[in-house]
């Protein structure tokens, strides 16, 4: 399944249902889909206020249980993977601003992925749907 949407913040709720639908009639359970949404909306809110792309691409897949979610947009290219976990064992005042929603992406998502691919920014995260 596709939805493209504008890469606005007042998407975020068309997108989380779009997912959340999908989600239910696969089967998905509670604690799957909640961790989902939440490594969801971070990518979203990232393309949203970030990118500086028009538009936002949004496919979701299903093979043997493992949901695959990815984000495309034509923004600035951004491998938001390539940047430093941040300290987490430091305080909020001295780790710095930002990286902390793609961190928890990370933790949370059994595996996720980012290319540059003919203009596109490709960011793929997967979950199995019974964790």
């Amino acid at each position: 399944m596709e939805l493209v949407v504008d890469a606005k913040i007042d998407r975020l709720d068309e997108v989380l249902d779009f997912i959340d639908s999908f989600l239910e009639e696969s089967g998905c359970n509670m604690k799957a889909l909640n961790q989902i949404n939440i490594a969801a909306e971070e990518i979203f809110v990232n393309i949203a206020h970030y990118s500086g792309s028009e538009k936002a691409r949004i496919t979701i897949t299903e093979s043997d249980g493992t949901v695959s979610i990815t984000f495309a947009d034509t923004g600035t290219p951004y491998d938001p993977l390539s940047r430093p976990d941040p300290d987490v064992t430091l305080s909020a005042e001295e780790r710095g601003i930002g990286g902390l929603g793609i961190f928890l992406t990370k933790k949370i998502m059994d595996s996720v992925s980012y290319e540059r691919k003919d203009g596109y920014n490709i960011f793929t995260m997967c979950k199995r749907m019974k964790s």
